[in-house]
């Protein structure tokens, strides 16, 4: 065997190897996974609603199944808290049983029907029927910083399986042991399920050859991907470039500016600083969504606010991040902040002595400074942010007017301020997938009106979310059938509706 192409699961608070060999899957390994995919899809499209719903239930059933062993894995090589881990595997056994209910309820298709009119004038009008059907297989990438519920079985496979379409996932190298363990349970739920085989696969690899090669693969319709801008990106470029580009739904990550009003300030500018504290150090800042960056108007009361925020940081530990590679990227993101002339360190973490153990870290600059150096305005991953002192109203104004695209946006703000302010909604709404209240943005409810996404570059398709039921229309695409025999149409949209699915029926929503 060529040990070059072996990779092992590592602890991630001591760096040593952990127990089981993984190895680095080949182009013909990836090629006979996706045309396995190809075969399954033939007749896994076609399956009715109730046993898609039965399989995605079952998955859930068998990732509850694994029960402390996968939890056991998956701390030793995340770091990851125990208690944390407990609760994302529920997030993902409910994602999956959230979809199946989408499912098995069926009007997530979209059927919409216009009835002929023979004897119209001048000319007849034919009958006409259209409904979402699934692209076919599905590429997928799981993302190291949610090693259950959005990795292997996350909401990117439960939505494209929920869709019809067959999976073939690269698990992340970062947590090999707990993607075979989850990949081996969807596994058992396509046998015990009767589901074609192809429905899912999972490749291993811990370098990029794998995933240019199957975003690449010609039979592979869409990509979901959760990471990096530059992983990405990199994707995005390969479907792009391929004969026939494909879409490609990748999340890439955030800054979530926080936009902190003068009365906000005045009145609870010490309880903001507290809940913001929190939310910049949640799960050691490896959330996309964690608020990275800030935006103060400056008042006889700031200073409050920032000894609050520094308290907050000051007394937060250094935790484990999720390799050692996701640490030193931290801590050079951290350096080159430092190197910018007029950017003052406001507040360090405890330090730690441990492996891979990241220092809170929170930055104060100038509005003027600001404007001045672009990569201030770009995501550290990692329990650090940037607090930027704006000098009025318009400052604040002009600067979420050039802001990139994100994920989210909050407002922290009274009544008066939502008043003052009310231009920063209209705006912040072009800006962000999600605007979030007198809240923090950590913490990703999984619903039906949830949209986790954003405009670019925080993702490829501003258009689509990652999180909550509309996922599933991700990978769909919308087929319209004109005069065709009732018997060869889709049950969905056959004449009885049978389904008892919502219909537009000539302009009107029927059962």
């Amino acid at each position: 065997m060529n040990t070059d192409n072996v990779f092992y699961g590592i602890n991630a608070l001591t760096n040593e190897k952990l127990e089981g060999e993984f190895i680095n899957a080949t182009n013909d390994q990836v090629d006979a996974a996706v045309k396995k995919a190809v075969i399954a899809f033939a007749s896994y499209r076609k399956k009715d609603k109730d046993s898609i719903a039965n399989f995605l239930d079952q998955i859930a059933e068998e990732i509850l199944n694994l029960g402390d062993a996968l939890i056991e894995r998956c701390h030793l090589e995340t770091a990851l808290p125990v208690g944390r881990l407990q609760g994302e595997r529920g997030r993902t056994m409910n994602q999956l049983k959230l979809f199946a209910t989408v499912v098995r309820e069926g009007s997530w298709v979209e059927a919409r029907i216009d009835t002929a009119i023979p004897d119209r004038k001048p000319i007849p009008k034919s009958d006409i029927r259209q409904m979402l059907r699934p692209l076919g297989p599905v590429a997928i990438f799981g993302a190291s910083n949610f090693p259950l519920a959005f990795s292997v079985a996350g909401g990117d496979t439960a939505s494209a399986l929920a869709a019809g379409c067959p999976v073939v996932i690269k698990g992340h190298p970062a947590h090999p042991g707990t993607s075979q363990m989850v990949a081996n349970a969807i596994l058992k739920a396509v046998k015990i399920c009767g589901m074609p085989e192809g429905t899912f696969s999972i490749l291993h690899s811990n370098s990029n050859q794998v995933g240019e090669a199957l975003v690449k693969h010609p039979e592979v319709k869409a990509v979901g991907f959760t990471g990096s801008f530059k992983g990405g990106k990199a994707l995005f470029d390969y479907a792009n470039s391929r004969p026939e580009p494909i879409p490609v739904f990748a999340e890439m990550g955030s800054t979530n500016p926080v936009f902190i009003l003068p009365h906000a300030l005045k009145e609870r500018g010490e309880t903001i600083a507290t809940g913001m504290a929190g939310s910049i150090v949640l799960g050691v800042g490896q959330f996309c969504t964690n608020p990275g960056l800030s935006f103060i108007q400056k008042s006889d009361t700031i200073d409050k606010f920032y000894t609050k925020l520094s308290d907050g940081i000051s007394n937060t530990p250094s935790g484990t991040m999720l390799t050692s590679n996701i640490l030193k990227t931290f801590n050079k993101g951290l350096q080159s902040t430092l190197a910018i002339n007029h950017v003052e360190e406001l507040a360090s973490g405890l330090p730690s002595e441990s492996t891979n153990s990241a220092i809170p870290k929170i930055f104060k600059t100038s509005i003027e400074n600001f404007i001045k150096n672009e990569s201030l305005s770009e995501e550290n991953f990692g329990p650090s942010s940037v607090l930027v002192e704006a000098n009025s109203k318009n400052d604040i104004l002009e600067a979420a007017r050039n802001l990139g695209g994100h994920l989210t946006a909050t407002i922290h703000g009274t009544d008066q301020d939502f008043e003052d302010y009310k231009e920063l909604f209209d705006i912040l709404e072009l800006k962000v997938g999600r605007i979030v209240i007198n809240g923090f943005p950590t913490g990703v409810e999984v619903c039906h009106s949830m949209v986790h996404g954003g405009p670019y570059p925080a993702t490829t398709a501003p258009q689509s979310t990652s999180v909550g039921t509309n996922a599933i229309k991700r990978f769909v695409r919308p087929v319209c059938f004109q005069d065709y025999p009732d018997a060869f149409l889709p049950d969905a949209i056959k004449a009885e509706n049978k389904l008892n699915i919502w219909r537009l029926v000539n302009g009107n929503w029927e059962k």
